[in-house]
């Protein structure tokens, strides 16, 4: 019987049309895919979720099958050699045949970065907002998301997933430095889109356009067309993923 692995990796999605492979885009599961394909033949990876266009992660965790043995760290050396500078395979481990890189998950972990002055250092991870910020009032407001079930104001339209029930663990606005910040949140599972929509609905309550009352009637009224734009990809990373 054919051996599962996990593949730990981290990329810079810079420059990818996201994790999945796409039709007409350079994707990291592509790239991941075609290395292995060099080494053990071809192989189709399943991975542990699916970062959209620009989107990095500093933990991604694929499965794979091979029916010879093999040496993990070779493979893991051989993979970073071959794959482009932006993706880093960390470790690769023999698993249970049952481990699902993606249904075995129990939780992960997005970092949504922001930063609040001119910094060329900081452009292309971080999205840079000049107004004023209450993040008091973004953090009361992103407590509220512990409480609930249902994120469906918050998925892209058109997301083909069966449900919007998701388990918020938690949610929380964190200051590195003066005008530095990042958003923590933790859940058994994220629809599409779904960070960066909480992102940009609680930064409409930190500029005080809309109130913590309107935040929770955004959520309960379950319409992607009440909550707030969609923040940009390049400031977003896949954190951590538990199994």
């Amino acid at each position: 019987m054919a051996q599962r692995y996990f593949i730990y990796l981290s990329y810079d999605g810079s420059r990818y049309h996201g994790w999945q492979i796409q039709p007409n885009g350079v994707s990291v599961q592509g790239e991941l895919e075609r290395a292995l394909s060099i080494l053990l033949g071809s192989k189709h990876v399943v991975g542990a979720g699916r970062t959209d266009a620009g989107v990095h992660a500093r933990v991604m965790v694929a499965h794979f099958e091979e029916d010879s043995p093999i040496d993990c760290g070779q493979l893991t050396y051989r993979l970073n050699r071959i794959l482009p500078r932006d993706i880093a395979v960390n470790k690769v481990i023999p698993v249970d045949s049952d481990c699902h890189a993606r249904f075995s998950a129990v939780s992960r972990t997005y970092h949504y970065y922001i930063h609040q002055r001119k910094d060329p250092f900081l452009k292309d991870y971080s999205c840079e907002l000049r107004y004023p910020l209450d993040f008091e009032a973004m953090n009361e407001a992103a407590s509220h998301l512990l409480s609930i079930e249902d994120f469906g104001a918050f998925c892209k339209a058109g997301s083909d997933a069966k449900t919007t029930l998701c388990n918020v663990t938690e949610a929380r606005w964190v200051s590195e430095k003066d005008g530095e910040w990042y958003f923590v949140i933790t859940a058994n599972r994220f629809l599409r889109n779904m960070v960066r929509a909480v992102v940009g609905t609680l930064i409409d309550v930190g500029r005080h356009r809309i109130t913590i009352a309107d935040f929770d009637t955004v959520i309960a009224s379950g319409k992607r067309t009440e909550a707030g734009e969609s923040m940009p990809g390049h400031a977003l990373f896949l954190w951590d993923i538990i199994y």
